[in-house]
């Protein structure tokens, strides 16, 4: 039987898929990067494959994220595209009249807008950390609290407390300062809860038009705290998917099965890759007043690929 893989590949977690020709995943993996992709990578592989039953073949592989380039010369993508698209594509094939999509993963948060299934707009925030995943990663160990539990204990709000949610470090200071005032732990964290909502919605949602269903995915969905402020902000209903952590990974899987499908084989290099040995390096190129940082990644003593310019004088 025919399956695809589909690898998302970011800075705080690395997800794998492998997606049947019908759509039905097979397996579906959410590791933390830890600051080594490679490894990460590398053990998705291996786990992915000891979880396969027999006869399945790999006919196809894609991958997105920040680390798409480094995951598609190790894996021999056949397709790299970038998380808009991906993101996109797996939420549209789940809700197939959806017109508003927030993704909010551990570093970065992202509003895509569409209509009749194509991408007309969309924003993403790279600069600042309020309201993603490590930011609330850190508040839940600081109040000794499980993240797990952190949405849950938001619902048992009597009386919200009004959190500076603008940026990271004055929200840590107000609630810092609320807990002083004897305010109650739920509360707070409801509170902080309606603040990274307000600093989405006013950030990258701003000029946007936010129409119905609106999907939620991404890491911060499994935070029920987190949507049901959304729904308050909105009065409209947020539909988190099943696999909401995984959907990168999803749509990658489905934009490899499109492309195979057009080729007619695949350049998917095998589950071997996850015994290969890899290492990365970097240089500036002092060809043009850009002085482009170029990335490389090495596999065994054989350059596989580069990238980072803004011109193909680097490129294999």
């Amino acid at each position: 039987m025919k399956a695809y893989l589909g690898i998302d590949v970011g800075s705080v977690s690395t997800n794998l898929v492998i997606l049947t020709e019908a759509g039905e995943i097979l397996s579906g993996l959410y590791l933390r990067t830890a600051g080594r992709p490679i490894e990460a990578i590398q053990t998705g592989l291996r786990q992915v494959r000891e979880s396969l039953p027999a006869g399945i073949e790999i006919a196809g592989a894609g991958t997105t994220g920040s680390g798409r380039f480094l995951a598609g010369v190790m894996v021999g993508a056949d397709v790299i595209k970038n998380e808009i698209t991906a993101h996109a594509l797996a939420a549209s094939l789940l809700i197939p009249d959806v017109q508003t999509v927030f993704e909010i993963g551990g570093q970065d948060s992202k509003m895509i807008i569409l209509r009749r299934g194509v991408v007309v707009d969309f924003a993403m925030n790279t600069v600042c950390a309020a309201g993603t995943g490590s930011f609330l990663d850190q508040q839940a160990a600081r109040l000794n609290i499980p993240i797990d539990q952190f949405g849950s204990l938001a619902l048992q709000s009597q009386k919200p407390v009004r959190i500076a949610g603008r940026c990271t470090v004055f929200a840590e200071s107000d609630m810092i300062h609320k807990q002083q005032m004897g305010h109650s732990l739920p509360d707070i964290i409801n509170g902080l809860c309606e603040a990274l909502v307000r600093n989405y919605l006013n950030n990258v949602g701003k000029g946007k038009e936010i129409l119905p269903p609106v999907v939620f995915q991404g890491g911060v969905a499994a935070n029920v705290g987190i949507k049901a402020a959304f729904e308050r902000a909105l009065k409209l209903e947020i539909y988190v998917p099943e696999h909401h952590k995984i959907m990168g990974a999803i749509g990658a899987a489905y934009l490899a099965k499109e492309e195979a499908g057009k080729k007619g084989s695949t350049s998917f290099k095998g589950f071997g890759a996850a015994q290969v040995r890899y290492r990365t390096s970097s240089f500036e190129c002092d060809g043009c007043p850009n002085t482009c940082e170029i990335v490389e990644i090495y596999e065994a003593d054989r350059i596989i690929g580069r990238w980072g310019g803004r011109c193909p004088r680097w490129d294999v």
